[in-house]
């Protein structure tokens, strides 16, 4: 919304919004596992008990898929529909899929850059701060990535979702990496939720190897970069499989980045900030780069089918269980390619990468005994 100060005038029109019925919107064919049906079903109830339910699913486990029939009912009813999330690489991901499930509904994007921000339609994808822009408007509202910065710790974020709804509407949380205190409140039958511990394919989430590489930090002063870890980049670069490296801080991105274009100059890096980062992602994923250097900007929302992925100086406190669970989430999602190598690079192992392999452990175990692993 631009800068606004205490004295800028905000002007709320309580004009009735028109609203269409939709019949038979839905053109995705796909099949749902077990476990995304019965996840499915719940999601339905809820928007129909115009109640709230808690999502915890595991990064790959399919999650859009398991919207679309709740979000066709909705249409169907008249009724509309916001998918909000923290981060705008995840609208941007998610916005084709829709409407290419959704072909005859009218959508509309909300984020920073988009002109479409603040349209009211049907079905509507936006960041979460864009969602100030509305009021009372949404008869379902689902929040995608729930745990994720900034609207984990922004009480504002929450407050705009809160405003956003109409007073009888349904809530939707989706999360691969709910807060402890959820988690808790979720094994404890204190917050309503479905789990789906195993992703759509049936094969087990990738557990992260730790591996020590000393004082990366001082290495990296001296324009080298640890042994272990460059061994590890040129194996990918040989075998021509993508890969993400994640590191720490900005500055350490634009050293690390540097480095690795003397042995490769189409590995690229990008950050927050970074100007042409947009365009640096999509070629990332048409496979023109073959390593992608990132902060934890790209924890969450990028896809690649055949993917490793890294992360050097994983004892930084930037690196979070949240943060660590996501980062592996990005390996293994595609069925033809439900393996790979995820690899913590560390200077010492700290308690959130434990957590983070543990909570791995636990989903895959979880799964294995209600049976939704494929032998």
């Amino acid at each position: 919304m631009g800068r606004i100060s205490t004295c800028t005038r905000l002007v709320h029109a309580a004009l009735p919004l028109p609203s269409s019925r939709y019949e038979a919107p839905l053109a995705w064919d796909g099949e749902l596992s077990a476990a995304q049906a019965e996840a499915a079903q719940a999601i339905c109830q809820a928007v129909l008990d115009r109640s709230e339910l808690t999502v915890w699913a595991v990064c790959g486990a399919g999650k859009t898929e398991i919207l679309f029939p709740a979000i066709a009912a909705a249409l169907e009813n008249g009724e509309r529909v916001c998918l909000a999330t923290p981060r705008i690489d995840v609208v941007r991901e998610l916005a084709p899929r829709f409407r290419q499930a959704f072909p005859r509904v009218p959508h509309a994007v909300w984020h920073g850059g988009s002109e479409e921000r603040g349209r009211i339609a049907p079905l509507v994808l936006s960041t979460t701060h864009q969602l100030l822009r509305a009021y009372r408007a949404f008869d379902v509202m689902i929040i995608d990535e729930v745990d994720a910065f900034p609207y984990s710790v922004e009480p504002m974020l929450e407050y705009a979702a809160s405003q956003a709804r109409k007073e009888q509407s349904s809530l939707i949380y989706l999360t691969a990496t709910p807060a402890r205190a959820w988690q808790l409140d979720i094994r404890r039958g204190r917050r309503k939720a479905v789990i789906i511990p195993a992703r759509y394919h049936g094969r087990p989430l990738p557990v992260p190897a730790f591996e020590w590489c000393g004082n990366w930090r001082k290495r990296l002063e001296r324009g080298r970069l640890p042994d272990n870890v460059l061994r590890w980049v040129l194996r990918r670069l040989e075998h021509g499989k993508q890969a993400f490296l994640f590191v720490p801080r900005i500055d350490e991105l634009e050293t690390v980045t540097r480095l690795l274009q003397r042995v490769n100059p189409t590995i690229v890096g990008v950050h927050a900030e970074a100007p042409d980062r947009a365009e640096h992602v999509q070629a990332f994923r048409d496979g023109r780069v073959p390593l992608l250097v990132t902060t934890t900007i790209l924890e969450r929302g990028v896809t690649v089918p055949n993917i490793d992925v890294a992360v050097l100086g994983a004892e930084d406190r930037i690196f979070t269980e949240s943060a660590l669970v996501q980062i592996a989430g990005r390996v293994g999602r595609h069925a033809a390619f439900p393996d790979g190598d995820v690899r913590f690079f560390h200077h010492g192992k700290t308690n959130a990468m434990v957590r983070a392999r543990r909570h791995i452990l636990r989903m895959n175990e979880e799964a294995k005994k209600r049976g939704l692993l494929r032998r």
